[in-house]
């Protein structure tokens, strides 16, 4: 475990160099000047503060800012602290309760929701304008106006559908803490919202963005701080005259918050010249040299990135806040670690299937069908893909729980490249699952064996499919090598085999309940033939070894000589061979 820790880094530094040198401090900061060119920078107003915003065009990249009227300072903000929780204004208010997830609250500065109320109607518009814009968008804004930045971006994330290179950068200035530990979690649930957002903080000359940050004990490692308690999200840019330092961990941007001292205080009201001046100075000393207080002595890598770090931002000598923000950086570099990513399996995922296509062929050539070749587990080949099954299955349900963790406004939508797959697993793993119920005289898989994610992968494919956003056609000219739709149609099969082994033993003067297992038998007839009608169904459960057909040998022994329905009619003639091609005309 030591050797893997010397080998961590901090790259903070490395970081702020680049977001510096890319010219998107300069740029957003001009137009948050030019936004407040209309106010005397040098008179302090008492006045009630209101949010005013102005776009800019620049090339393919617009530019959106929201800036107080008067300039937001230290004393309208010093008296109101108070967070609201989401549950105060989810009845009046309720735009932002797609960060409820699954029932939990959260909180946001009051002074902050309360300017985005004010003028909901006309941000709704400024909305609509920015979803019909084809071009990069940046949000930013000053202090209090980049809390309002801060909560347009976010509403804007939860209902713009956009690809990675058009997400929104929100790019605040000086800005307060927006949120409580709630707020600062449902962001992060969904890491590409949470890379969307960067603050930068004058550490030395602007006390603003760690007002709202309770101090803790250094030598404490307690991360579980009081729930209505002010956290950061997102990523910082922590910055003075001497130079500037990066960091996404949530904790280590909290100490380094409290550990700077800010000079001038009787001043810091005015901090507009001192961004102007600092993003000026640190485009002139993007390569830092020389290391004035990391001696030889330190060898380890992250100990010297992370003095570099406090040196940055004028922290001279704090060995206790060194040694905690190391510690901070390894648990936050090792839960990166182990978080599940999806797509670094993705291509096992791929394999696995095909072991299990290849699987479904061979038991087809069999005359049996891959559903009832793996419920009789004869051969070593049905063993192994009991292996499979558990990988895939453990997969998906990851990729459901990650996903159900996301900030939500009512349903969680997989992206088409995932709902595609997951539909496919469903498709194919889930009969295996209903094989494995049954084998242990299971009953009802519908309603008390089926698996929450299989559920959760049903409905979001039906929820989209009723959008219109995603569909998956269903109709194959060649139906022979299709996956059943209905992922439960064997559990239907499996429960139409039980009603017959129960009417043929009932007894003759149990009249009603012989009367509602013949009618549970056909209803599902009419359900079978309406897959058939949809070309919804496989062609292997035709086959003469299928528990389907097994079921209609059972069934058409109880039937009555005149029984007749579409479905007899199609299977006594062997319409079902035709099938298979896509060739037969259905009514």
């Amino acid at each position: 475990m030591a050797s893997q820790m010397n080998q961590l880094f901090c790259s903070g530094l490395e970081v702020a160099n680049f977001v510096v040198s890319s010219g998107l401090l300069k740029l957003s900061w001009a137009k948050i000047l030019d936004c407040y060119g209309g106010f005397n920078l040098n008179e302090l107003q008492n006045l009630g503060l209101s949010i005013k915003w102005k776009a800019y065009q620049q090339a393919n990249i617009n530019i959106l800012v929201f800036t107080t009227s008067p300039i937001c300072t230290k004393s309208h903000l010093q008296d109101s602290k108070q967070l609201v929780s989401s549950t105060a204004f989810k009845e009046s208010f309720p735009v932002f309760e797609f960060l409820c997830n699954n029932g939990n609250s959260f909180s946001i500065h009051k002074a902050a929701i309360a300017l985005f109320a004010d003028h909901f109607h006309e941000l709704l518009q400024l909305k609509a304008e920015c979803g019909r814009n084809s071009n990069s968008l940046i949000v930013t804004g000053h202090s209090l106006g980049g809390s309002v930045a801060s909560l347009f971006t976010l509403w804007l994330l939860e209902s713009l559908d956009i690809s990675l290179a058009k997400r929104p950068l929100c790019l605040t200035f000086g800005s307060p803490l927006v949120g409580d530990k709630g707020f600062q979690q449902a962001i992060s649930q969904h890491p590409a919202w949470n890379s969307c957002f960067l603050h930068v903080a004058a550490t030395s000359k602007d006390s603003i963005p760690r007002l709202f940050i309770a101090p803790r004990d250094l030598n404490s490692m307690d991360l579980d701080s009081k729930s209505d308690d002010y956290k950061p999200f997102g990523t910082f840019l922590l910055c003075c005259e001497d130079g500037c330092t990066w960091s996404e961990n949530p904790e280590a941007v909290s100490e380094l918050l409290m550990a700077v001292e800010t000079e001038d205080a009787g001043n810091e009201e005015w901090t507009i010249n001192v961004y102007s001046r600092i993003i000026e100075q640190l485009e002139s000393m993007i390569v830092r040299k020389g290391i004035s207080q990391v001696n030889e002595s330190i060898l380890n890598s992250l100990r010297a990135g992370t003095t570099l770090q406090t040196e940055a931002i004028r922290i001279r000598n704090e060995q206790l806040l060194i040694k905690k923000l190391e510690e901070l950086e390894e648990i936050c570099l090792f839960n990166k670690g182990k978080a599940f990513d999806p797509a670094k399996k993705l291509n096992v995922i791929k394999i696995k299937m095909a072991e299990l296509e290849w699987y479904k062929k061979v038991a087809k050539a069999n005359e049996t069908g891959y559903y009832d070749c793996y419920k009789k587990q004869l051969s070593r080949r049905d063993r192994d893909v009991i292996k499979h099954k558990k990988f895939l299955t453990n997969y998906w349900k990851e990729v459901v729980a990650q996903n159900e963790r996301k900030p939500q406004k009512q349903l969680v939508y997989l992206r088409s490249r995932w709902l595609y797959a997951g539909t496919t697993y469903r498709r194919m793993v889930e009969p295996l699952d209903i094989a494995d119920y049954y084998r242990d005289n299971g009953s009802n898989y519908v309603t008390t064996g089926r698996s929450h994610h299989y559920i959760k992968l049903q409905q979001w494919l039906e929820e989209d499919e009723k959008q219109s956003r995603f569909r998956i056609d269903t109709k194959k000219q060649n139906v022979d090598v299709i996956l059943t739709d209905d992922s439960c149609f064997w559990a239907h099969v499996e429960e139409a085999r039980l009603w017959c082994k129960s009417l043929k033993t009932a007894d003759v003067g149990m009249i009603s309940e012989r009367v509602c297992l013949r009618q549970k038998l056909m209803e599902f007839e009419v359900y079978v033939m309406e897959q058939i009608k949809k070309y919804a169904v496989s062609s292997e459960i035709f086959l003469k070894g299928s528990s389907f057909m097994q079921w209609w040998k059972e069934y058409e022994m109880l039937i009555e000589p005149h029984h007749n329905s579409p479905l007899t009619d199609f299977i006594r003639n062997c319409k079902f061979q035709q099938y298979a091609s896509g060739c037969l005309v259905l009514n």
